[in-house]
């Protein structure tokens, strides 16, 4: 199994170490989807899963869902998050477990879901609906000051609901002079490219898993989809994402990494419990 860079107190350590450091943003990669930000003493939680409930719930099934990397830490044990986000409901995206221990953690944090899964989510968490936000894509909520902008995607169509709300959405996140994309689950789909252009997205945070039919999953953007995309929107860094958590639906970098050297994409490739500052970029 994979061991992240950073796991339990020592990555608390690290993001302490982060919480003095005023002009730059960090993220650290929590494996999947998930990603923690900080910025100036506020932290987004985006999509976690810290848990083995996919392990357990898949474990006597044909589809089984084998955890190739560590937990990174106990969710209990983020007791600091100002606002956690899930952008569509798939257990990856929005883990019971996971929610439930950050709930019990956090007395006065804020969550962020599609508003078309807000009861779903509410039930999972066993919480009341009325202490969730909703959004659709075109949307936008200010939180402990961040700006969140829904978006759509595509996982693999872009579905919605009866009411017209979208099921699956990306989150474009402002905050101060910086902007963050992260995708959700998605594929490329017609009018992606120009609905994210205007967000001047400084960072990325893409998956690149791909789609295989015979996983029996929805599908992702691949690698290279992954690195094409951050550079048609112009981003200025790009960071991938859904990958080497189960065995069954995974993908190497490589590909991503060859894609972005040749379009002269600026990139990162993180393990579990790494950290990326804004340093990188500059002012």
């Amino acid at each position: 199994m994979l061991k992240p860079v950073l796991q339990h107190d020592a990555l608390l350590a690290d993001i302490a170490a982060a919480r003095g450091e005023t002009d730059a943003f960090h993220l650290w990669w929590l494996g999947q989807s998930g990603f923690l930000l900080h910025w100036r003493g506020k932290f987004a939680l985006l999509d976690p899963y810290l848990s083995d409930s996919l392990t357990h719930k898949y474990a006597d099934t044909d589809k089984p869902h084998v955890r190739m990397t560590e937990l990174v830490v106990d969710p209990g044990r983020l007791d600091f998050i100002h606002v956690i986000t899930s952008s569509h409901n798939h257990t990856d995206h929005l883990d019971g477990e996971t929610l439930s221990a950050l709930w019990r953690a956090n007395s006065s944090v804020e969550m962020i879901v599609p508003e078309t899964n807000r009861q779903f989510a509410a039930k999972r968490m066993g919480v009341e609906p009325t202490l969730i936000r909703g959004l659709d894509a075109g949307k936008s909520v200010e939180v402990q000051g961040f700006t969140f902008h829904a978006v759509p995607a595509a996982h693999e169509e872009l579905d919605r609901d009866t009411q017209g709300r979208h099921i699956y959405l990306g989150y474009v996140l402002k905050f101060g002079s910086w902007t963050v994309y992260h995708s959700g689950d998605t594929l490329l789909f017609p009018g992606m490219v120009e609905r994210l252009l205007p967000f001047k997205v400084d960072v990325a945070l893409l998956p690149i898993n791909g789609r295989a039919p015979e996983r029996r999953v929805a599908g992702n953007l691949s690698g290279p989809e992954a690195a094409q995309l951050a550079h048609d929107i112009g981003t200025r860094y790009v960071i991938p994402c859904h990958y080497d958590m189960f065995e069954f639906n995974t993908a190497t970098p490589d590909e991503f990494v060859a894609r972005c050297r040749q379009l002269g994409q600026p990139f990162q490739v993180l393990r579990a419990g790494e950290r990326w500052s804004s340093a990188q970029l500059g002012s």
